[in-house]
């Protein structure tokens, strides 16, 4: 009811819903391949968000092919605009590349170039970036090659639901990659499976690792193998030294 002092406190604690949506599928340089799915990928997700979630159009910022510059100055942003109530949903799709040798994932933005690193953006980078955002969750949901080198992921599986409102209430700094140190499909199969769990959601409120728990399984038995016969495997952890504190976002549904 409008009137119910609990509902009005609960929603006026819970802060606005930013979605930050990175895709890159073009790439200037030719030692970089283009991909054919990430700027669809990165809509969908777009429309699954504000017509289905409590994401509002003018707190969603959709990042077509931007270059290294663009994608660091709207993390910039997001540390000006966010207040600690807030909830922060980072998406990325496109290009993801591991250096064994430093132990480091990277993103690769439009200006990327093969073997030069000047023009990527590295966990490193988004580490410090999300450190920077005074929101009281931030779920970083990667659908890129090498993904998982952001976090030491633990296996886990959805909390009970009279858990949900201690998860809210704890701040969060969590990943959802595509995979770990492997390469994944152009076509996304994870992607696929992230929107088909959203969609059928009827939960008011979904935390991030329970909707995990309903894609992981899907993504892997429906993935194909690579040359090695491993296939894809989603995961999901803390990103940690970030300000985590055992909290998880919560994808809240429109009534």
């Amino acid at each position: 009811p409008a009137g119910d002092p609990v509902t009005a406190t609960t929603t006026a604690n819970r802060g606005r819903y930013h979605a930050l949506l990175i895709a890159v599928q073009e790439y200037d340089h030719p030692s970089v391949n283009r991909l054919d799915y990430p700027v669809g990928d990165a809509q969908q997700v777009e429309r699954e968000l504000t017509s289905r979630y409590t994401f509002e159009p003018q707190n969603v910022t959709t990042l077509k092919n931007p270059n290294r510059q663009t994608i660091l100055d709207a993390l910039d942003q997001m540390t000006e605009k966010l207040k600690p109530e807030d909830n922060l949903l980072i998406f990325y799709a496109g290009h993801g590349l591991w250096d064994e040798q430093r132990k480091q994932g990277y993103w690769l933005p439009r200006d990327a170039v093969r073997d030069r690193r000047a023009d990527w953006i590295s966990n490193s980078d988004l580490r410090d970036a999300i450190r920077g955002i005074k929101a009281r969750h931030i779920l970083l949901v990667s659908d890129a090659c090498f993904a998982g080198g952001i976090f030491q992921a633990r296996e886990a599986f959805g909390p009970a639901s009279s858990a949900v409102a201690e998860l809210d209430n704890l701040p969060s700094r969590t990943a959802m990659t595509s995979g770990s140190l492997t390469t994944v499909p152009d076509r996304s199969v994870f992607v696929e499976y992230l929107l088909r769990r959203l969609r059928e959601n009827t939960e008011e409120r979904l935390p991030a690792l329970e909707l995990f728990s309903r894609l992981r399984l899907s993504v892997i038995n429906n993935s194909r193998a690579q040359k090695d016969g491993a296939r894809p495997t989603p995961r999901y952890g803390t990103i940690y030294e970030v300000g985590d504190e055992g909290g998880d976002f919560i994808f809240v549904r429109r009534r």
